[in-house]
Order: C-alpha cells, then sequence, then structure tokens
C-alpha cells in the first residue's frame, strides 16, 4: 500500500501519551524484547511494516517507557503530515527525519489557523 492514503482513510489522532497506546501492541513488544534481549538490532517500534495501512501506522509506537527524569513519553513510529493537495502521508521518524524536518519548516499557519504552504 502507498504511503499516500485517500481521504476516507484521513487520521487525525495518534497516541501521544501511555494510555492511548493499544496495550496488545505493548505486550507484543515487551515480549519480543524479553524473548530476544540484547539479541535485537532494532527497537520492534521502529520496525517500518509497508503493508500497514495508514491508521496502522498511525497507531505504530516506537518510545512507551520514562525517560532519564522519570516523565513517561511515547514517540509515534510515523509522523503523519497534511500535504498540500490535501493527502497525508506517513514519515517514519528515523528513516524520513530530514523529510519531517523539511515539512515542520514549510508549514506555517495565517493568522485564521489555515495551514499556509511556502
Amino acid at each position: 500500500m502507498s504511503v499516500q492514503e485517500s481521504d476516507q482513510e484521513r487520521v487525525t489522532k495518534q497516541p501521544m501519551s501511555p494510555e492511548e497506546v493499544d496495550p496488545k501492541q505493548k505486550a507484543e513488544q515487551k515480549a519480543e524484547l524479553e524473548r530476544e534481549g540484547n539479541n535485537l538490532t532494532i527497537n520492534p517500534g521502529d520496525r517500518i511494516d509497508e503493508s500497514k495501512t495508514l491508521q496502522e501506522k498511525a497507531q505504530q509506537v516506537a518510545v512507551d517507557a520514562p525517560d532519564i527524569t522519570g516523565e513517561h513519553i511515547v514517540v509515534p513510529t510515523y509522523f503523519l503530515v497534511n500535504e498540500p493537495d490535501g493527502s497525508q502521508k506517513a514519515l517514519h521518524h528515523v528513516k524520513d527525519a530530514e523529510e519531517i524536518s523539511d515539512m515542520i519548516r514549510q508549514a506555517r499557519l495565517d493568522e485564521n489557523g489555515n495551514q499556509v504552504w511556502d
């Protein structure tokens, strides 16, 4: 499936707090970490699976753990961006980091809160 999706599959919310992370996803990642230990070459949440839908990518979490300060943080694996043509695109937080930075620099809001593209 392509990274760009139709408007009917538009995603508006991603998990951003520990309570919003799918318990099944948490359990699967924890089990893999316990099973594989230091043999893992990548964090289970960072895996790229192009067969996932935009909605599934939006729910995938790379980090769901306390940071060094003890605050519990959640980092989505993919950041969803709205393209100028109205479509959405899922950008992987590591693989597409440069494009994410470019998107942030390009996106601006006008005085009415509407997104304006440079």
